[in-house]
C-alpha cells in the first residue's frame, strides 16, 4: 500500500475543482453526453444566446456556418456582448461570460426577460469543452476580440478595428479529447434544431452554411429559415403528408397570468395524436404543466360544444380526453421567465401557474373559432365520435392481448426462443425477419442472455391503421407479449407500462435489402407511435448485418459497405490482383450460418448496434408520417432528394 493510501480519506483527499475545470472533467453533466448529441448542442448553446438577444427585441438575423475544418461560427446582429470591465471580476464583460460558468445577461430580468438554453449552462461551457474559440464582438463603434484554448483566455480583451455594425461572432473547434467518438457536425441535425427555432421565433432569420459541401452549382450547401406565422405555419410543416380535415389551422398568441402563451392546432384524418411542447424554445419531450394546461382547456371547451350541439346524445359511453385528441397536430410554446424543470432528462415543466394560463388560453380561442366556423366544429365533433368508438373497440383488444398471459400459462408467443436469465438488464431480444434467419439466430445465440422472436413478413403499417386492428395484428400481439409490456392507465390510456419489461435491449435485425429496410421501418413506426417510451429510455437498437464476406486463401474479412468493400479488397490482394479475392453479397441474414450471423451481428464483443433515439420528436414524427402515410407527393420529394445516400436515421 502507498504512502498516500495509508493516509486515507482526509480534507486533502477533497478537490475543488474551478468550473471550467469542471466541465471538462464531467462534461455530460452539462451537455448530456460526449457523443453526437452533445457534439451538436454546443451549436445550440451559442445560437441560443443569439435567440435570446431575438426574444428581448435586439436581433433579426442568424447565421450558422459549418467550416472545413469543423468548426462552427455562429454570427448574430444583436448588441454583441459588452466588453467594458467588470467590477467583481477585474476582467472584461466577454472574457466573464466565455470563462465563468453561470455569468452572463440572463440572470438580469432587466436584460432578459426569458431565456432558452440548456438551463442557463451557456456559452462558456461551449468554451470549455472546445479546442479554441474565437470570439469577435462588435460594438461601440470598434470591433473587439479574444481567444481562448480548452476554456483559457490566451489574451485580454482587445480593440482590432472600426465597425459601425453591431453583434456577436462565435467561433470554436470542438476538443477531440473530449469528443473522442467524431467532432463531424450532422448538417440535416443542425438544419431541423434552425427550422424548429424560427418556426418557434417568428420574424428571425436563421442561415445555415456547409463549407464542406458545395452544390451541383458550385455553391456552398445552404439553406434560410425564416418564418412569418410562426406556429401555424410548424403545424402545416408537420401535416405535409397528412390530409387535413378542417380548413384552418387554430391558432392563438398573447399573454395570460403574466406568461406569454402561444398555441397552433389542426385536424387531421390520421388516428395519432401528435402533441409537442417548447418552454423558452426547449423542446419538452416529457410534458408538464404547459401540456396539462393545454389538454385542460381543449377537453372542456370541445366537451361543452359538443354536449350543447346534441351529437353525443346516442354515444352509449363517455367520451375520453384521448377521444379530442386523435388526428390532432398541436404545438404548445411558453415563455416562461423562471422555469422549473423535473423528470428524468430534465425536460418536464413544473411551474403550477402556468396550466391554468395555458388552459385559458386554449379555452379562449377554441371558444371563438367553433362559434365562427360551425362546419368545422361538426367535423371535429364527428372525429371525436369515432375516436371514442374506435377506443372502444381498442380497449377490448388490448385486454385480449394481455389476457393471452393468463389463457396460456406463461403468456409468452410460441415462436419466442426465450433466454434463461431473467435480468431484464442483461437480457436482450431479437426481432428478426423470417423463420429461415430466425433459425441461423436461435442456433448461433447465446442462449443464456439472447432470446429470438422470428416475425412472419411485413408487420401492420400503424400509421395508416386503427388502434383496435393494431392490437388484432398477430405479429405485434407477439411483440407486445413478448416483450412483457401492458397499456393504459387512469390518466391516458394509451400509457405504456414498463414495469415488467423483460430485456433492456430490443434488436430489430432485417435483411440488408429493401424489403429489410421497410419492415425495420414499420417496425420502427409502430414503437415510435405507441412505445416511444421505449425509445426514450435506450432499450431500442437496430443490428448492422455485414454486406459481404471476403476471401483470399484462408483470409475471410467482412464488410459492412461498399467502401469496406472496396477498401478490404486492396488490403488483402496481393501484387494488385483483386480479381483473386472471393466476394459473397449477403442478400439476406438466411444465407449465413449459425456461426457466422452469431461472429458478425449477435456476438457484444464485435456486433455493431445502432441505437434508435429520438433528437427531435417533430422531425421525427414528420419523418415517419411522410414515409408511412397516404400522401404521395412529400415522400417522392423525399426520396427523389435522399436517394442517393439511402439513409434514413431517426
Amino acid at each position: 500500500m502507498s504512502e498516500k493510501a495509508k493516509k486515507g480519506y482526509s480534507a486533502d483527499s477533497i478537490q475543488a475543482l474551478e468550473g471550467m475545470e469542471h466541465v471538462r472533467m464531467r462534461p455530460s453533466m452539462y451537455i448530456g453526453d460526449v457523443g453526437t448529441r452533445g457534439l451538436h448542442h454546443l451549436v445550440y448553446e451559442v445560437v441560443d444566446n443569439s435567440i435570446d438577444e431575438a426574444l428581448a427585441g435586439h436581433c433579426d438575423a442568424i447565421t450558422v456556418i459549418i467550416n472545413e475544418n469543423n468548426s462552427v461560427t455562429v454570427q448574430d446582429n444583436g448588441r454583441g456582448i459588452p466588453v467594458g470591465m467588470h467590477k467583481k471580476e477585474g476582467v472584461s464583460a466577454l472574457e466573464v461570460v466565455m470563462t465563468k460558468i453561470g455569468a452572463g445577461g440572463k440572470f438580469d430580468k432587466d436584460s432578459y426577460k426569458v431565456s432558452g438554453g440548456l438551463h442557463g449552462v451557456g456559452v462558456s461551457c461551449v468554451n470549455a469543452l472546445s479546442d479554441h474559440l474565437h470570439a469577435i464582438v462588435y460594438r461601440e463603434g470598434k470591433v473587439w476580440e479574444q481567444e481562448y484554448e480548452r476554456g483559457k483566455a490566451l489574451y485580454p480583451v482587445k480593440p482590432t478595428g472600426d465597425s459601425d455594425k453591431n453583434g456577436t461572432q462565435v467561433t470554436f473547434l470542438p476538443d477531440k479529447s473530449i469528443f473522442q467518438q467524431t467532432i463531424e457536425f450532422n448538417y440535416d441535425t443542425l438544419a431541423s434544431r434552425m427550422r424548429e427555432l424560427s418556426y418557434l421565433n417568428k420574424g428571425i432569420t436563421i442561415i445555415l452554411m456547409d463549407k464542406r459541401e458545395k452544390d451541383e452549382a458550385g455553391e456552398f450547401i445552404t439553406d434560410t429559415f425564416h418564418s412569418t406565422e410562426g406556429l401555424k405555419e410548424f403545424v402545416k410543416f408537420l401535416d405535409n403528408a397528412r390530409t387535413p380535415i378542417i380548413n384552418h389551422v387554430i391558432a392563438m398568441e398573447g399573454e395570460k397570468n403574466g406568461t406569454p402563451v402561444e398555441v397552433a392546432m389542426t385536424y387531421n384524418d390520421s388516428y395519432a395524436e401528435n402533441l409537442h411542447s417548447y418552454v423558452n424554445n426547449i423542446n419538452t419531450h416529457e410534458g408538464g404543466t404547459h401540456l396539462s394546461g393545454f389538454r385542460r382547456g381543449l377537453t372542456a371547451t370541445l366537451k361543452k360544444y359538443a354536449d350543447n350541439s346534441g351529437m353525443l346524445d346516442k354515444l352509449k359511453f363517455e367520451i375520453s380526453g384521448d377521444d379530442f385528441r386523435e388526428g390532432l397536430t398541436a404545438i404548445v410554446s411558453v415563455k416562461v421567465a423562471e422555469p422549473q424543470f423535473e423528470g428524468q432528462t430534465k425536460t418536464k415543466l413544473g411551474n403550477r401557474d402556468v396550466t391554468s394560463a395555458v388552459s385559458q388560453a386554449v379555452s379562449e380561442m377554441l371558444e371563438d373559432y367553433l362559434e365562427e366556423n360551425p362546419n368545422d366544429a361538426k367535423i371535429i365533433i364527428q372525429k371525436v365520435i369515432l375516436a371514442a368508438q374506435a377506443r372502444h373497440a381498442a380497449k377490448k383488444a388490448r385486454e385480449m392481448v394481455q389476457r393471452k398471459n393468463v389463457l396460456s400459462g406463461t403468456g409468452l408467443p410460441g415462436k419466442l426462443a426465450d433466454c434463461s436469465d431473467k435480468d431484464p438488464a442483461v437480457c436482450e431480444v431479437y426481432l428478426v425477419e423470417g423463420d429461415s434467419a430466425g433459425g441461423s439466430a436461435k442456433q448461433g445465440r447465446d442462449r443464456k442472455f439472447q432470446a429470438i422472436l422470428p416475425l412472419r413478413g411485413k408487420i401492420l403499417n400503424v400509421e395508416k391503421a386503427q388502434e383496435h386492428k393494431i392490437y388484432d395484428n398477430e405479429e405485434i400481439k407477439n411483440i407486445i407479449t413478448a416483450l412483457g409490456v401492458s397499456f393504459g392507465t387512469e390518466e391516458d390510456a394509451k400509457a405504456l407500462n414498463m414495469e415488467k419489461l423483460r430485456y433492456h435491449k430490443i434488436v430489430i435485425m432485417t435483411d440488408a435489402d429493401i424489403d429489410g429496410s421497410h419492415i425495420r421501418t414499420l417496425i420502427l413506426t409502430f414503437f415510435f407511435r405507441y412505445m416511444r417510451a421505449l425509445i426514450e429510455n435506450g432499450y431500442l437498437y437496430i443490428a448492422l448485418p455485414p454486406l459481404y464476406l471476403l476471401k483470399k486463401g484462408k483470409t475471410e474479412r467482412y464488410a459492412w459497405s461498399e467502401d469496406d468493400r472496396m477498401r478490404i479488397v486492396k488490403e488483402i490482394a496481393t501484387e494488385g490482383k483483386e480479381d483473386a479475392v472471393g466476394v459473397q453479397r449477403y442478400k439476406g441474414l438466411g444465407e449465413m450460418n449459425p456461426e457466422q450471423l452469431w461472429t458478425t451481428t449477435m456476438d457484444p464483443e464485435h456486433r455493431s448496434l445502432k441505437q434508435v433515439t429520438i433528437e427531435s420528436a417533430a422531425e421525427a414524427d414528420h419523418l415517419f408520417s411522410m414515409l408511412m402515410g397516404d400522401e404521395v407527393a412529400p415522400r417522392r420529394e423525399f426520396i427523389e432528394k435522399n436517394a442517393k445516400y439511402a439513409n434514413v436515421d431517426v
